[in-house]
């Protein structure tokens, strides 16, 4: 058995201008619950205490609540480990407790036919996966091993929503006729739901639900509103938290307010166009951002968003401006934060950089 490891210390989170957090200025727990993962990509929280983790070099394990790792999960369909590709989110179904459904993002695919990102629902029984079915897959496979998004997240009616990347060939988030780029929802069998807004628009694909975008990392639900928010990686600059509204275009590559790697030239038209969404808020420079939760205390909730540039968690709360407020915390101190989860005042981590750790954060 791999050893556990487990560290305390204690962190003073400064709340001055973060007033619906002061009563969480008290000094924190933070429990390193495993370093021993290799290149994790997502958690998800099982009912039993535990966690299921996905490693992006095609592994799916459990980690129980004392730190130990399983031996891998059987019964994975086949994963494509290319670039930013690989075994990526994994979600429990909304009555997991009941069917043991689960739902995992991978990349599938060849060199010569070229890869994309796949969904597949399978039953979790004890250390295999059964009943393995195919409930998506993003079209047309392309080459290169850039920009699969690959976040998951169920909303409150039961539809499943997946967010893509646009295959580091931009011009294809602006098409109807391809996946890349898109905000996908479906039922929980993999059927199209009637009512998708581009069901009944000529070429265009009706599994789309939004579009315009250029690599999904976060998505998840608003605990009280309900709406799906995302976010998503910006060129040199730009990175976008957006909500999720149906049917919409949300710019890239039209607009961003990002600029071109290392010239640092215009892309598109600029930041602003009619029939566009504007994010609700934006990163210059860019923080590379991976995952998405909320979190919330008795008057308010915030956005947790990881970063992989600057390895810090960012906490966003609405300002009366009708934007954001921003707070930073752990900068460098944990290594590139991948996923961010979060079960009532708890904060679960993940981080890629060299070991990959599972921390657990409780006030």
């Amino acid at each position: 058995m791999l050893p556990f490891y487990r560290q305390y210390f204690f962190l003073l989170f400064l709340f001055t201008s973060f007033y619906p957090f002061a009563s969480y200025s008290k000094a924190a727990e933070i429990n390193i619950i495993t370093n021993q993962l290799d290149r994790p990509w997502s958690l998800a929280l099982l009912p039993d205490g535990g966690y299921l983790v996905t490693e992006k070099t095609g592994q799916l394990r459990r980690v129980n609540a004392q730190g130990q790792l399983s031996e891998p999960i059987a019964g994975l369909p086949e994963v494509s480990v290319v670039g930013q590709g690989g075994l990526l989110d994994v979600i429990l179904h909304p009555n997991f407790s009941s069917n043991q459904w689960l739902y995992i993002s991978f990349v599938s695919g060849s060199a010569v036919k070229g890869y994309s990102t796949e969904v597949v629902r399978a039953t979790l029984k004890d250390n295999q996966l059964t009943d393995v079915i195919p409930l998506f897959v993003a079209l047309p496979k392309t080459k290169g091993g850039r920009h699969f998004g690959s976040r998951l997240v169920f909303d409150n009616d039961g539809y499943l929503y997946i967010g893509l990347g646009d295959r580091g060939v931009k011009e294809q988030s602006q098409q109807l006729q391809n996946h890349h780029g898109s905000i996908i929802r479906l039922h929980d069998d993999g059927r199209i739901p009637q009512d998708n807004p581009f069901v009944n628009t000529k070429n265009a694909l009706p599994e789309i639900f939004s579009y315009g975008h250029r690599n999904i990392q976060g998505l998840a639900l608003h605990p009280i509103t309900g709406e799906v928010w995302a976010h998503e990686h910006g060129p040199q600059g730009g990175d976008e938290l957006n909500k999720i509204s149906v049917g919409k275009n949300y710019g890239w590559p039209v607009i961003t307010y990002g600029v071109n790697y290392g010239i640092g030239t215009k892309i598109g038209e600029g930041t602003h166009k009619q029939g566009m969404q504007q994010p609700s808020h934006y990163w210059t420079p860019s923080i590379a951002p991976s995952g998405l939760a909320f979190y919330q205390n008795k008057t308010e909730t915030a956005w947790l968003v990881g970063a992989l540039k600057f390895q810090l968690l960012a906490m966003l709360t609405p300002s009366p401006e009708n934007d954001f407020s921003e707070q930073r915390y752990f900068e460098g101190q944990f290594g590139r934060i991948r996923d961010v989860r979060t079960h009532g005042d708890t904060i679960y981590l993940l981080t890629d950089s060299g070991q990959g750790k599972l921390i657990k954060i409780k006030f």
